[in-house]
């Protein structure tokens, strides 16, 4: 092939000329801010908005940005929506004086967000502290929800790693056991809810849990997450209820849990099948954050479920 035709077609395939441009490239996130209830949101937004929606609930202590990784690998066929919880991320972060740091709390906060997007269906995509926020927004309306996707997010006792034992003492008596939020709140202990017990450290980005630990030394956010591991007690409460609402509600449910999480162990994730029994599951070769380290994974996965459960947007 001459030089010249040769750097024609380089020339043209830059340009996105004769070759459909990839979608994780060209689909486009957005980035937006709203208020519910005087408190100012933060979320991001991908995809087209006449597809189905996946709400994503991210984890502690990260934000929205958790799910970078994903937003470009499902935008070109769903609407994501990936909001911040007050006193995460980008959203506001009023003390506690002012709001009140509770699951219950988060869950209406996100119902109003929800309402305000008018979003009338979706998707529920729950990792870590998504959890108890996403539950309660299925019980409160499980007309909403069409399809549920976990990613190690706890709903079962046999899910509890060894840590919790120290935090059940925190909840007995706060203002004896402080060390309790030291180690919840510090740098390794971010560091180590992504690493986990992974053999694979070189494949973990450091950035992560630097940034999440620079939320966690903002003013006041000490008290918010003081406020929120305490109202924790609360979720292991409402397992009875969750559970429950699985066994009334049989919707397709996808599981996928990252096998290194010590915090969140693999029983906790089989355990799901009880309730719903009809689930599918995989045990990823990841952590507590699966994106770290499985995204592909994770990508494939919810791409092959949501096709077979969820009817997609028509486009490319």
């Amino acid at each position: 092939m001459p030089a010249q035709t040769v750097l024609a077609a380089a020339a043209a395939l830059a340009l996105g000329q004769g070759t459909p441009p990839l979608s994780s490239v060209s689909a486009t996130t957005t980035y937006r801010r709203t208020e519910v209830n005087g408190v100012g949101l933060f979320y991001r937004e991908a995809g087209p908005r006449d597809a189905p929606t996946l709400l994503l609930l991210h984890g502690y202590p990260s934000s929205s940005r958790q799910w970078d990784p994903l937003l470009p690998l499902l935008a070109d066929r769903y609407h994501l929506i990936a909001p911040d919880y007050p006193g995460f991320g980008h959203s506001d972060a009023p003390s506690p004086a002012d709001y009140a740091y509770t699951f219950d709390n988060l869950a209406r906060t996100m119902e109003g967000l929800v309402t305000q997007l008018g979003l009338a269906r979706y998707t529920l995509f729950l990792q870590d502290y998504g959890g108890p926020v996403g539950f309660r927004m299925a019980l409160a309306h499980p007309e909403r929800v069409s399809a549920l996707i976990v990613q190690n997010a706890n709903a079962y006792t046999e899910g509890l790693g060894a840590k919790w034992q120290g935090i059940a003492r925190y909840w007995a008596d706060p203002a004896a056991h402080p060390e309790q939020v030291d180690a919840f709140t510090s740098l390794e202990g971010a560091k180590q809810r992504h690493l986990g017990t992974s053999p694979n450290p070189e494949r973990y980005n450091p950035d992560s849990w630097v940034d999440e630990y620079a939320g966690l030394t903002r003013p006041g956010a000490r008290e918010i997450q003081a406020a929120l591991l305490y109202d924790y007690r609360t979720n292991l409460a409402a397992y009875p209820a969750w559970q429950a609402w699985m066994r009334d509600h049989p919707l397709p449910t996808l599981i996928l849990w990252g096998r290194y999480d010590p915090s969140f162990l693999v029983p906790g994730a089989e355990a799901y099948l009880r309730d719903r029994p009809t689930a599918e599951l995989h045990i990823l070769n990841a952590g507590h954050f699966a994106l770290d380290e499985a995204t592909d994974a994770v990508a494939r996965l919810t791409r092959d479920f949501l096709g077979r459960h969820v009817t997609a947007s028509s486009a490319p």
